[in-house]
């Protein structure tokens, strides 16, 4: 989700501490609506509303909260939803409706709460609650909403959570699927530079016409390890699900047969940066 969120829109991370509404009123629906409630109804985060792959069996989840900047605010409450069973995060977004609420705090005071002084991550702040939510079994969503205490302001939280029970995983979601064969035209990658320290890189794509002209390309790449493409020279990029598509630019989608024309890009990667699998279709 951190992945999505950041290719989606990148104020999403730097701007992290910004998920907040302000003078709600206690009107959170309205102010949150259906379909936006993990994005806690900012557009900045609506990646976060997309339908969710959750944690894995067997994995203990802890829900932590803080409001960013660990202050010291106290709460005019805590609330707490779990969603309902029957509701399915792996292809459905949120609603309101799909949730229960399973635990309201009320006030409580900016001190005397439990804390963890020496936490330099937390400022010394730590709120525990115990939640209830029997009969489910599988994957959920929590949701909160925290409404401080010194003002109107408000933060919506998703945290993904698996009950006991319930169907398995559908196989390895991490799997794409099958690229198409290569119809009218070629493709070939190479790296050009790499940047340890800094996870960015620069490569390129050389296309290829095959026996016949082209009017127009597009390649598909599919990284294995997850990385993305900031940009592109002489192409147009984007993302096409769990891959990446190249497309020509108005002066470079003529080619002869036989003919090429290369796009460059720069990207990043994380643990490692294998090369992509390619596939070229042509307008011919």
């Amino acid at each position: 989700m951190c992945w999505q969120a950041w290719h989606a829109n990148p104020a999403a991370m730097w701007t992290w501490n910004g998920l907040i509404q302000d003078n709600v009123a206690d009107n959170h629906q309205a102010r949150v609506p259906d379909g936006k409630l993990c994005g806690g109804g900012d557009n900045t985060f609506d990646a976060l509303n997309a339908p969710r792959i959750l944690a894995r069996p067997g994995r203990r989840q802890h829900v932590h909260l803080d409001d960013a900047r660990q202050a010291r605010h106290g709460a005019a409450y805590i609330r707490f939803y779990v969603t309902r069973q029957g509701f399915d995060p792996a292809t459905q977004q949120l609603t309101w409706a799909d949730l229960e609420l399973v635990k309201d705090t009320g006030p409580f005071p900016e001190s005397g709460w439990p804390t963890r002084p020496n936490d330099p991550w937390l400022n010394g702040v730590d709120y525990s609650f115990q939640l209830s939510a029997p009969g489910r079994t599988g994957q959920h969503v929590v949701y909160a909403v925290w409404h401080a205490g010194h003002a109107d302001q408000n933060y919506y939280m998703c945290s993904d959570v698996r009950f006991p029970g319930g169907r398995p995983d559908p196989g390895n979601a991490t799997t794409p699927p099958p690229l198409d064969p290569d119809s009218g035209c070629h493709a070939t990658y190479r790296l050009t530079q790499q940047e340890t320290s800094t996870g960015r890189f620069q490569a390129e794509v050389t296309v290829t016409a095959g026996a016949a002209a082209t009017r127009a390309w597009a390649v598909t790449l599919q990284f294995p390890n997850g990385q993305v493409m900031d940009s592109a020279w002489d192409a147009t990029v984007a993302s096409d699900g769990p891959n990446w598509r190249a497309t020509n630019v108005g002066y470079n989608g003529t080619l002869a047969a036989g003919a090429g024309a290369t796009f460059r890009f720069p990207g990043y990667w994380l643990v490692t940066n294998y090369p992509p699998r390619l596939s070229c279709k042509a307008t011919t």
